[in-house]
């Protein structure tokens, strides 16, 4: 791990500071000021670079790359919370019984209870409550680190389950992870996770891959494309940084539809190739985020057996970019991102703040992202 004086970073986090107060402050008495409050922001991302710890993270770790958060990042954060153009996005979907529900977890069924009067006062109150379904694996969701692992060898599924014997990340073992069927995650659950607050780069897939349409069931998003993209937007001056969050919005998130009446929404989808994740991982990002459900790509037709797992998925881990981001980077995920209106306002980079709930040994949460930037970067 990279450590920094306390004066090193005293002395860069101002001047983020400082870069924010100007911008801020300029958009208020200068006209055009676009083209000064980018080389704000270039000012500001610069002085954040050396504040961001890299790896190798310490033994025992249980945060991956969430180990990057901290003053850079907030830092980077302060420049796009003192723009004056900024604006507040949500980045989830609304949650409820007739939302799209994954068929790798149960569905949620929330009962909305009557109204309680209460004797001899004046007051009457609402509720609800859980009757069943995975909050964690529903909706807008953030998986935990130890939400996957992997073995050595693949299951012909006629053997008793062989889960003893899986890897997860930072080299723990089953053992440590999950000792018992009913066990919650004593190592890597989302508790572990800190509060991510950092900068964002949002890549519009749909207009770049898609032509202006959503892209298609199984269709990849390399290292190249996500390059490609950087550059065509504008970004290269800065490409993605260590704890950045990166959203990629590919227009499958369009249709989700509430209710969810055609059920194809959970059936297929885009999603990352490896050598993305790969990418990905070199570059230190701290969680990636799609406006789909699966992160990977899912062909049609593969879910009931009739068609394989894109190119280069099908080596016994057909869900590769899981497996990569979570048992092997330590880089966290979010599925099923809402991502329309940033992308419709070229909100190309933000400050983003994701909160999971601290469900002590979960292996996922609900999640309520909101990125703040400003349009038309």
């Amino acid at each position: 791990m990279k450590f920094h004086t306390k004066t090193g970073l005293h002395t860069n986090f101002k001047k983020c500071l400082m870069a924010g107060a100007s911008a801020l402050l300029l958009s208020t008495i200068i006209p055009g000021f676009a083209e000064a409050a980018s080389q704000a922001q270039m000012n500001a991302v610069s002085a954040s670079q050396a504040m961001v710890p890299s790896g190798p993270w310490p033994a025992g770790d249980e945060r991956g790359m969430a180990n990057t958060i901290g003053t850079g990042t907030w830092a980077r954060c302060a420049y796009h919370l003192a723009d004056g153009n900024a604006q507040s996005y949500e980045v989830s979907h609304e949650r409820s019984n007739t939302m799209p529900m994954s068929p790798f977890g149960r569905p949620l069924e929330y009962e909305f209870t009557p109204t309680v009067t209460l004797p001899g006062t004046r007051h009457a109150f609402n509720g609800e409550q859980v009757l069943g379904g995975e909050p964690g694996a529903q909706g807008t969701q953030m998986d935990a680190i130890g939400h996957f692992a992997y073995r050595d060898e693949a299951w012909d599924g006629e053997s008793p389950n062989p889960a003893a014997g899986a890897h997860y990340y930072g080299g723990y073992s089953q053992e440590d992870v999950k000792p018992t069927d009913d066990s919650p995650l004593l190592r890597l659950g989302i508790e572990n996770v800190p509060p991510i607050i950092t900068s964002a780069v949002l890549l519009d897939a749909k207009a770049y891959l898609g032509g202006g349409s959503a892209m298609e069931p199984g269709q990849l998003i390399t290292a190249a494309d996500i390059e490609a993209m950087i550059e065509a937007q504008g970004l290269a001056w800065r490409g993605v940084l260590p704890g950045d969050v990166l959203y990629i919005y590919t227009g499958w998130g369009d249709g989700w539809m509430d209710p969810d009446e055609d059920k194809t929404y959970y059936t297929m989808g885009p999603g990352l190739s490896r050598d993305a994740a790969d990418y990905l991982a070199e570059k230190s990002v701290v969680l990636i985020a799609l406006d789909n459900p699966f992160t990977d790509p899912v062909a049609a037709g593969q879910f009931q057996g009739q068609a394989m797992p894109p190119n280069g998925m099908d080596d016994g881990l057909p869900f590769a970019i899981h497996h990569q981001n979570l048992a092997v980077s330590g880089i966290h995920q979010i599925q099923n991102a809402n991502l329309t209106a940033m992308a419709a306002d070229k909100v190309w980079t933000s400050c983003t703040i994701v909160l999971p709930l601290r469900s002590r040994g979960n292996s996922g949460s609900p999640v309520r992202p909101v990125a703040i930037g400003a349009p038309n970067q």
